[in-house]
Order: C-alpha cells, then sequence, then structure tokens
C-alpha cells in the first residue's frame, strides 16, 4: 500500500508525490472553492509569509513555486527583503528576549464550563488528547510561538465571513473548538481498482491510518466471498481543534493558525485553546507536528522565536499573491497471493 500527498506523512510505506496527479485532480471540481475563473485562469490567493525568521532557502523556494508568474520579484529583491526583515528579528531579540517565555494560561471561565464538557466528551477529543497531560483553557495569542511560515489571508477572509464581526463566547467557542466536526468539501475518484484519490481545498485532509476490520463492522456492503477480514485505509480530516503545547515555558501552537490569525484580525487577543502540558521534550515529540518536532530549538531555544503577532508586523512578512491550490491524497493498494511448504 502506497499513499501519494504533500502532507509529508512520516511514516513507513508512505511517499509524497502528489504533483503528478493534480491536473486529474482539478478535473474533478470542488464545490464552492473554485481553482479557476471564467476565462480558464488559476484564482489567485494572497499569503502573508514571514520573513527573517523562516530561512532564506525557504523565502525564496516559497515564492518561486507558489507566486503568480509575472509578479515574482527578482531573486535579489527577495534577498534584500529576507535580510532587511533578518535584521528586525536580531532587533526583536534584544528588545523583547522574553516575549514568549511563560505566558500566562487562564482557566476557562464559568459560562463555558458546558461547552468545555460537551468538547471533552467527544470520542474524537478523547482519541486525539490522551498522551500528555491536557486541558482546555485560555490563552494569549500574541505570545504563542508558530511555526507555520505563511497563513492563507483569503481562506481567513472565509473564516472571518463565517464567524462574524462581533462573534459571542460561544461562537468563539465553537469557531476554536467545534467539537461537531463540520467536514470541509471533497470529492472523491476510483481510478482504478487499486487506486482512490480525495480532493480538497483543506489542507487537513490526510491519510488516517489502516485499521483491521471484522465483517461485522461491515453493513450493508456486498461480498463476493466469505469474509474473514476486512483492511480499512482511511482519509479524512484531523481532530481541526485550536491546539498548543506547553513545553520549556512557552506555548506553542501546534493546529488551528487560520483560526488564530482570524481571531487575532477581529482584534480578539485571548482565546479558549487545547493545551498539551510537556514535561519535557522527550514528551513533546510524540504529541508536536511537523517542524516542531525537527527543530525544536528554533522555537523552545532561541530568545524570540517567531510569534503570532508577527504575522501582523509590517517589518516581519510580505504578502504574496498565489495561485489557489486544492489538497490531493491518492491511496494505493495491492495484494499478492502465493503458497508456502508446510512446516
Amino acid at each position: 500500500m502506497v499513499v501519494d500527498d504533500n502532507l509529508g506523512l512520516a511514516s513507513p510505506k508512505v511517499h509524497v508525490n502528489g504533483a503528478a496527479h493534480r491536473a486529474k485532480a482539478l478535473s474533478l471540481g470542488i464545490e464552492r472553492v473554485p481553482v479557476m475563473d471564467a476565462s480558464n485562469q488559476p484564482l489567485v490567493d494572497d499569503h502573508v509569509f514571514l520573513t527573517g525568521r523562516p530561512s532564506l532557502r525557504s523565502y525564496l523556494s516559497f515564492v518561486g513555486d507558489l507566486a503568480i508568474e509575472g509578479q515574482k520579484p527578482n531573486a535579489r529583491t527577495l534577498t534584500e527583503q529576507w535580510r532587511q526583515a533578518h535584521e528586525v528579528v536580531r532587533q526583536r531579540e534584544l528588545d523583547e528576549p522574553d516575549w514568549a517565555d511563560d505566558p500566562t494560561i487562564t482557566p476557562l471561565p464559568a459560562s463555558m464550563e458546558a461547552l468545555r464538557e460537551q468538547c471533552m466528551a467527544d470520542p474524537i477529543y478523547q482519541r486525539a488528547f490522551d498522551d500528555v497531560p491536557t486541558e482546555i483553557a485560555i490563552v494569549e495569542l500574541d505570545r504563542m510561538v508558530v511555526y507555520q511560515k505563511h497563513i492563507n489571508v483569503e481562506f481567513t477572509k472565509r473564516l472571518r465571513a463565517r464567524l462574524g464581526d462581533q462573534p459571542t463566547d460561544e461562537e468563539i467557542f465553537k469557531f476554536c473548538l467545534p467539537f461537531d466536526h463540520p467536514k470541509p468539501p471533497f470529492k472523491t475518484m476510483r481510478t482504478n481498482s487499486y487506486t482512490q484519490i480525495f480532493i480538497s481545498p483543506s489542507n487537513d485532509i490526510r491519510y488516517l491510518g489502516a485499521m483491521m476490520l471484522k465483517p461485522e463492522n461491515l453493513v450493508g456492503v456486498p461480498s463476493s466471498g466469505n469474509l474473514i477480514g476486512v483492511i480499512g485505509l482511511a482519509v479524512g480530516f484531523g481532530s481541526n481543534f485550536l491546539n498548543a503545547i506547553h513545553v520549556d515555558g512557552r506555548v506553542v501552537l501546534n493546529n488551528g493558525s487560520h483560526r488564530a490569525y482570524t481571531l487575532r484580525s477581529l482584534g480578539i487577543t485571548h482565546v479558549p485553546c487545547i493545551v498539551q502540558h510537556c514535561a519535557s521534550r522527550e514528551e513533546m515529540l510524540t504529541v508536536a507536528s511537523s517542524d516542531l518536532r525537527r527543530h525544536p530549538e528554533r522555537y523552545l531555544g532561541r530568545p524570540r522565536p517567531s510569534v503570532l503577532k508577527d504575522y501582523f508586523d509590517p517589518e516581519l512578512h510580505k504578502v504574496i499573491p498565489c495561485v489557489r491550490r486544492l489538497r490531493q491524497v491518492k491511496v494505493k493498494f495491492s495484494s499478492d497471493e502465493s503458497d508456502l511448504p508446510a512446516i
């Protein structure tokens, strides 16, 4: 079994290579979120990209790979932009050396207690957050350490329209912690007997792993034989909760960057969040994802790492128009039958 996508899932027999099938994927269409306009030109989304803190190579690669042709600054201009922002980063380290250290984590107000209990009773919450001590608490957005390099501004506009300009406390809670788990739009198509592809505008779609099922787990599914077992290859969306990791005296945003950005753009500074408390970096490695797990020193060891307020700092970000994209996950499987000598 092989899974092709562009998530970089770190598991055996998972390979990353979704580009070759993107054209066919786009032809399926995704309801409500098109990628082409009426003249068959690609639609454009503005992205806020942090400069100065991610490496120069990352900045050049992002612009080179995703920015609109004809609107890309040349490499010398990009390098100068990065160099200027890097100097600002160095100055922030002098001016705000403890900005990310020991942020206050406040218990939920009594008015949110019923919502907290509903969220904690959710089976997905219980399965996703059982590795380390966890609480639902109020955190300060501006002091959260971030590792996501860019934010899709057009997507946050859609989130903001859904939330409204003056959301209630209950609406904010459910926006941060949607325990009813609404599904983003998606399409699926079988390309041959051993291949299925899934496409969504949400970058949260992912391969969820293989599971062994029993015949009694299947209802109303015909079979050409007498079943003894079924292997399920699961594709879906993550828990999609606003989630942070508390380790080494810092709160690192682990999931929900676009919702955090949306809330801060509304002037909301403190929000409910699932906080996982890790007593050591070793514990952190069991629950962290992507860049935080690979490069913890960038976010936990430096005196002033990237924080959420940097997305709104004109000296530390650039707005870059990029071609709108869809996320594809392709699942392929195979079988083999042979005879073995009896022992």
